[in-house]
């Protein structure tokens, strides 16, 4: 059954958006996001203080793509209102494990007393600070910090040893402003 859906956003003081084709770009005080949806049949505008997005004779793929745009949109938004927050903790027991920043690399040294340190490309726009224990990844792009999140993540995964005993690693806390 097709039916006519339309989603809209409303723009908070403060951020500016811009539609060029199916290109979105939005600057606020943090800076700007830009993304391009391939949109297919999907009308895209913006009125006044608004972004509308749908179409008029929708099916459920369309519906799904319309409310996954405006997650979307959303996310871009509050990037560029404030930055999202990712926060990782360095846990060990067996070895102290060191991590180091080295422009956009981030080294793992010393992970369960391996001679060979470990490297991670950290994605352009991300800002990552390591405090003691601590490691904090800052971004407007909520994709790009989660990627960067889960990189330092899966890098120290322990494969083929018993989980119970070997309990060294880095782990998120903290994912966008929410605790885990």
């Amino acid at each position: 059954m097709k039916k006519e859906i339309f989603q809209e956003i409303e723009i908070p003081d403060g951020v500016e958006v811009s539609i060029k084709g199916s290109e979105i770009i939005v600057n606020g005080k943090e800076g700007e996001n830009r993304r391009d949806f391939a949109m297919g049949k999907i009308k895209l505008e913006k009125k006044d203080n608004k972004i509308f997005i749908g179409y008029k004779n929708s099916t459920k793929k369309e519906k799904k793509m319309i409310n996954t745009m405006e997650a979307h949109i959303r996310n871009m938004i509050k990037g560029v209102q404030n930055k999202f927050e990712y926060k990782l903790k360095i846990c060990f027991n067996h070895f102290p494990i060191n991590v180091n920043i080295e422009g956009r690399k981030a080294v793992v040294k010393n992970f369960l007393g391996e001679k060979i340190d470990r490297k991670i490309k950290i994605p352009e726009g991300v800002d990552v600070k390591v405090d003691k224990e601590m490691i904090i990844i800052k971004s407007i792009d909520k994709e790009k910090a989660g990627e960067a999140a889960s990189n330092l993540e899966k890098v120290t995964q322990i494969k083929n040893r018993d989980r119970r005993v070997f309990q060294d690693g880095i782990f998120i806390t903290a994912k966008a402003g929410r605790e885990i």
